[in-house]
């Protein structure tokens, strides 16, 4: 009678769920499982600290659109060293499968080596967090993890291992392999609602639509795509959901941001949080008369931190097409009304104002310009991590996005260093996509030597560091200087070039372009390391329209 332990059996359980890749650590209690996922065409990518596998398995399961991301740890400090990772793809509602070993059940309460309570650590930070009993339930657990994890709001999960639950042999005849995780459940809106919803935006002069995440999650691009062509409706993102309509769409505009939400008179919000984001949705950001009707996958989050005048429970994709069936009905358009002409108008004024900044030769380089020049180098359907202060609210401003999940950033959490593993998680996901990290210094400095992984496992990934040499920009009336600010312009492209990647220093706006050439060129993962204006800060630009 055959004989399997833990280890084989999570191995076969992750591979019936689809799961093609792991990011992961070497170390115990995995080290043999390890070797069994090496042998069953399941992909392992070493990092060089597990934070970084987290957020390499969120920004797969993000350019993916949902299919959840994996990442491994040792037990201990190698699933502390996940934490920060995983509390960003909560924050991001983002589907990880997050696995942790942990000592052995025969010594709980022991003091054993590196014995802590995991569970109690993730929980607040995971949808669902257990330890998984006995090897004959591995399978069992694995498919509830991944289905935990893509069902109603997406988010993380946490399966912690114990080291006997991983070695201990069973008779393999006991064993049940659930099937793989069914596609979620895609519930549809209250009919009456919907139609409700149709006739409240019918009486609008100034609507507004703003979506997230729950566009990329459903997979509602295509629906959502048609119901702006149908209605004529402006549209605005959030910072994570961009992308979902191509931003070049005539009814896309991001220089009017903050113009449209102040004065529109209905609000529509389909698949995002009205958070700090929105201002939580209430005065100044809005007109405290607005109008708001809002969509979401889960009830208990409608009409959280302001009322809603219509409020429907449901999935965005089929909602929207509820939505837009209803509206062929009923509504007559906005597509060529006035409040879209004077969007065009605010416009076209912000962009006037932005112009000088894109075009600047100054030296050092404004990170204005640097933007201008990623943007018109990268291509519509590059993936992009940014990863900053100032460099990140600059990028806001000036790239557009044109592919649903292909723009990656810090998220809600603000969590700094992800531009380097959202970078390599976004180009394994796609790899016929080219993939650019954009990102401060004190940014890159959080994970930098993930770019030894990107070499070492060949993914040609290219970051550009916007340089200023501290955190954040610079105050020169600041004194005394404030401690631990100040940097310096160090030679990042160096120890890239060092690990056996390509890199190169640049100092004057016209060799930004020919250095991205040449950093693609290589073939190889790549650093161009671009020395900014310390002085510059984008919020006293004028120009910021974008929240966090």
């Amino acid at each position: 009678m055959a004989l399997v332990n833990g280890g084989k059996l999570l191995t076969r359980a992750l591979g019936q769920q689809g799961a093609n890749i792991v990011f992961f650590i070497e170390g115990g209690p995995f080290l043999q499982t390890q070797r069994y996922l090496a042998t069953e065409g399941i992909r392992l990518l070493d990092v060089r600290h597990e934070q970084a596998a987290a957020m390499m398995a969120h920004a797969h399961a993000r350019v993916t659109g949902g299919k959840p991301g994996v990442c491994m740890a040792a037990a201990g400090p190698g699933v502390t060293n996940l934490v920060t990772g995983v509390a960003n793809a909560f924050s991001d509602c983002a589907p990880v499968v997050v696995i942790g070993g942990s000592t052995s059940t025969t010594e709980a309460e022991m003091g054993a080596f590196q014995e802590l309570d995991q569970l109690a650590m993730m929980r607040p930070i995971t949808k669902w967090a257990v330890r998984v009993p006995v090897p004959q339930r591995v399978p069992e657990y694995v498919e509830m993890a991944f289905r935990f994890a893509t069902s109603g709001r997406p988010g993380p999960v946490y399966l912690d291992f114990p080291s006997d639950v991983l070695s201990r042999e069973i008779e393999e005849e006991k064993v049940k392999f659930p099937e793989h995780y069914p596609a979620p459940a895609r519930p549809l809106g209250d009919p009456d609602l919907v139609a409700k919803a149709i006739d409240l935006l019918s009486t609008a002069q100034r609507p507004v639509l703003i979506t997230g995440s729950g566009i990329i999650w459903s997979g509602a691009s295509d629906q959502l795509g048609e119901f702006v062509d149908v209605t004529g409706i402006p549209f605005f993102t959030t910072p994570q959901g961009r992308g979902v309509i191509p931003e070049d769409h005539p009814l896309c505009f991001p220089g009017a941001r903050g113009f449209a939400l102040r004065n529109a008179d209905v609000v529509l919000v389909v698949g995002t949080r009205l958070n700090f984001v929105f201002s939580f949705g209430r005065f100044p950001r809005f007109d405290p008369a607005v109008k708001v009707i809002q969509v979401d996958i889960e009830a208990e989050y409608i009409g959280h931190n302001r009322p809603v005048d219509v409020g429907i429970a449901g999935d965005a994709r089929v909602v929207l097409g509820q939505m837009t069936q209803e509206a062929r009905k009923k509504l007559r358009g906005w597509a060529k009304s006035p409040w879209v002409t004077k969007l065009n108008e605010v416009e076209a004024e912000h962009m006037a104002k932005t112009k000088p900044l894109l075009e600047s030769d100054q030296v050092p380089i404004h990170p204005a310009r640097l933007c201008k020049e990623v943007r018109d180098f990268i291509g519509r359907d590059a993936i992009l991590a940014v990863d900053g202060n100032e460099i990140l609210t600059w990028a806001r401003q000036i790239i557009n996005t044109y592919v649903p999940g292909h723009r990656l950033n810090c998220g809600t959490f603000g969590c700094l260093g992800v531009a380097v593993p959202f970078g390599i998680g976004g180009k394994l996901a796609k790899p016929d996509a080219p993939a650019f990290a954009l990102s401060g210094d004190g940014s890159f400095g959080l994970n930098g030597m993930e770019m030894d992984t990107a070499i070492r496992h060949r993914i040609p990934l290219v970051v550009v560091i916007s340089n200023n040499g501290s955190w954040a920009s610079i105050n020169p009336e600041e004194k005394p200087p404030v401690p631990g600010k100040y940097l310096g312009h160090q030679r990042y492209d160096l120890m890239v070039s060092d690990f056996g990647g390509y890199g190169e220093k640049v100092e004057r706006p016209e060799d930004i372009r020919p250095a991205l050439e040449r950093a693609v060129a290589s073939g190889v993962p790549a650093c161009v390391n671009v020395i900014t204006d310390p002085y510059i800060k984008a919020q006293q630009s004028g120009l910021l329209h974008y929240s966090a």
